[in-house]
């Protein structure tokens, strides 16, 4: 069950950081986030096609990965 997992938990992270490296860069480095990185964080910007898919993946790797990091963490101890 431990093996079974750990192997759950290393496909969500390899998952989750592809997702992550696919998706596009949202600001304009450094600049971009002193000036105006607001708006783009709290703005009213939908994300479509492509991006809204990468985005509804992210959450769902990362839900994995953190429910599958507390499951591992209970049965190891």
């Amino acid at each position: 069950m431990d093996v079974f997992l750990t192997i759950l938990l290393v496909i969500s992270a390899i998952g989750l950081i592809t997702v992550v490296l696919l998706q596009k860069g949202k600001s304009a480095g450094l600049s971009g986030a002193i000036s105006g990185g607001a708006e783009h964080l709290f703005g009213k910007q939908k994300a479509r096609g492509m991006d809204l898919v990468l985005q509804r993946a992210t959450i769902g790797f990362a839900t994995c990965f953190f429910v599958l990091s507390l499951i591992v963490a209970y049965f190891l101890k």
